[in-house]
Order: structure tokens, then C-alpha cells, then sequence
């Protein structure tokens, strides 16, 4: 658990984000008994229950709800006069917690891996999670998203190539049945349907010359994992709607195909992004340094083969 002298009030908070005290103490590195023992002192301190307990759920109190909405913006305050305090070290130290995707975390892992090994003193706590959520409220540092996703008021450090969607089958499935030219002929196919966090089914978005198209496939299959997703259409169970990045390898293998490619304009590619309106702290500030030599390194590697192939016609000129 933190050491700021501030536990109890670190306990309370992190088992309103969790409705759970076994979660909110694995995120606080302590006992589950520890965190109800800082819990129940705290109330009874103060006198008043903040929590409803049985066994199987957490919910807060109306006064418990309303003293973690008057406590969480000053605890933050109070972090981020720490963070200012502890920026001035000459090594970032701490914990950084991060929101995800699954899908670009995964991606980003070669960054973390980075970052780790050049600041042995940072801990990384990574969650992974289809849902989009307020990072402030939920106690992160930053997230990790689509551009397109980030919110308007939170500072976005951009992170990778532009990125686009591919709809894809397998061999098979293409023997079997006539590809698809436009996103109507959708219809007539087998797909493989995404459900979003939200529960909805996901309408599989096109766009070519300006004209936007929404289909909202049929399947047999509905599943809310990309990797799930990938399978089922490698199996021939039907078309699949994924990013270049989840299918590239299966594309170069031939073990899928890939149709409407020019139905599917590349969109902005992944952001790193935190509250502007707090002082970045230390571990933080590295992190996005780390994420902006990865980004260089990438393009010095892309346009390195054009530079080679520009030389060698010179040459031989």
C-alpha cells in the first residue's frame, strides 16, 4: 500500500473503483484483511458506515458515496504535489498505472519491456479492458487507445503507424463463397459479429470517396475478443472484421484473404494520453520519451530501405 500517510483514505478509494476488497487490495499490494482493518478504522473514526458489505457484493453507503466524491479530487491534488516533489530525483521511481486494450497493449509491450530496463527503479501496472473509461475517475495515470477514442480535454501523445481495419476469410471459406466488392454484398455472407463492451453489436464501418457505410452483419457466431475472432475465421467459420495488425501475419502466410481493402481508409494510430490538467510526474514524462525514441526509431527503419534503394539507383546512374 502507499506510504504517504494517507491509507486509509488510499483503501477507501480503491474499493469504491473495485466494489471489491480482495481487488482493491491486489491493486494496493496488501492482505485483504489489511485493507478491512484500514477500512473499518477509517469509519470508525468518523462515525459512519461507508460501505454496505455482504458476501457477495461492495456497494457504497450515501455517505460513503459522497465522501469519496469530496476525498478523490483532493487525494489527487495531494499525489500530484508528490509527483512534483518527487520529479526533482534523479531516477523516476514509482508506480505508473496504465489503461488499455487489449489489443494495444500488446502492441506497446515492446515500449514497457524498454522502459522497464532503463528505469529498474518504475513499476508498470498495465489493466486491459475492452470498455472506455474516465482514467481520472478510475485512478490511472494514462491510458492507451485509438486517437479517434481519446477524450477532447486529455493531452495525446501519438504512438505508432496509422492503422486501418481488414475484413478477412479463409481459403476455404472464399472456395465456397463469391468475395464481397462492396460492403452491401455483406448480406450474403457468413461474418463473424463483434460485441463491444457495452453489450452492442458492433456495426462494421466502411468509408470510400467520402460515402460512409454501416453494416450490420449476420452470423452465427458473436464473440468480444480479437484473438477469438481470428481464429473463428481462419477455421472457415466466416468473414472477420479486425485490424491490419491482428490479421498481418495471416495475410503474409496466406492463411487468410483479404476483401473490400478499399473500402477501409487507414485511420489515426494509437495515443498514450493523460489529464491535461495535472503535472505529469516524473515516471510518467520518461515514459512518454521512451514512446516518442520507439516512434523515431520506427520511421528511421521504414524510410531506411527507400534511402538504400534512392542510393544504389544513383550509383548506378
Amino acid at each position: 500500500m502507499k506510504t504517504s500517510g494517507l491509507v486509509e483514505l488510499e483503501a477507501v478509494l480503491a474499493v469504491a473503483r473495485h466494489r471489491s476488497f480482495r481487488a482493491a487490495a491486489d491493486e494496493l499490494s496488501v492482505s485483504t484483511s489489511a485493507l478491512s482493518h484500514a477500512v473499518a478504522a477509517l469509519e470508525a473514526r468518523i462515525g459512519v458506515r461507508l460501505f454496505n458489505r455482504t458476501t457477495r457484493s461492495v456497494a457504497l453507503t450515501e455517505a460513503g458515496a459522497q465522501f469519496v466524491g469530496s476525498v478523490a479530487p483532493a487525494l489527487s491534488t495531494i499525489r500530484e504535489a508528490l509527483d512534483q516533489a518527487g520529479s526533482f530525483r534523479d531516477t523516476p521511481s514509482g508506480t505508473l498505472r496504465i489503461n488499455a486494450s487489449v489489443g494495444a497493449a500488446k502492441q506497446v509491450m515492446p515500449v514497457f519491456i524498454a522502459y522497464l530496463q532503463r528505469y529498474p527503479e518504475m513499476k508498470l501496472d498495465l489493466v486491459t479492458e475492452g470498455r472506455l473509461i474516465d482514467i481520472v475517475v478510475e485512478g490511472y495515470d494514462a491510458g492507451i487507445r485509438l486517437a479517434e477514442t481519446v477524450p477532447q480535454d486529455m493531452i495525446a501523445v501519438p504512438f505508432g503507424d496509422r492503422q486501418r481495419f481488414a475484413v478477412v476469410g479463409s481459403p476455404d471459406y472464399f472456395a465456397k463463397h463469391k468475395p464481397p466488392r462492396t460492403p452491401a454484398d455483406l448480406k450474403a455472407h457468413r461474418c463473424v459479429r463483434s460485441r463491444m463492451p457495452s453489450g452492442q453489436i458492433y456495426q462494421w464501418e466502411f468509408e470510400r470517396r467520402g460515402q460512409a457505410v454501416r453494416v450490420d452483419v449476420e452470423g452465427t457466431l458473436t464473440l468480444d475478443e480479437p484473438g477469438l475472432m481470428l481464429a473463428a475465421a481462419r477455421d472457415g467459420l466466416g468473414l472477420a472484421y479486425l485490424t491490419e495488425w491482428n490479421v498481418n501475419a495471416d495475410l503474409a502466410a496466406g492463411t487468410l484473404v483479404r476483401v473490400l481493402e478499399d473500402w477501409t481508409p487507414p485511420l489515426d494510430g494509437l495515443c498514450l494520453y493523460y489529464p491535461g490538467r495535472r503535472h505529469a510526474p516524473a515516471g510518467l514524462r520518461a515514459l512518454i520519451e521512451t514512446i516518442r525514441e520507439h516512434a523515431d526509431a520506427v520511421r528511421e527503419r521504414a524510410s531506411s530501405p527507400a534511402k538504400k534503394s534512392r542510393r544504389g539507383a544513383a550509383a548506378k546512374g
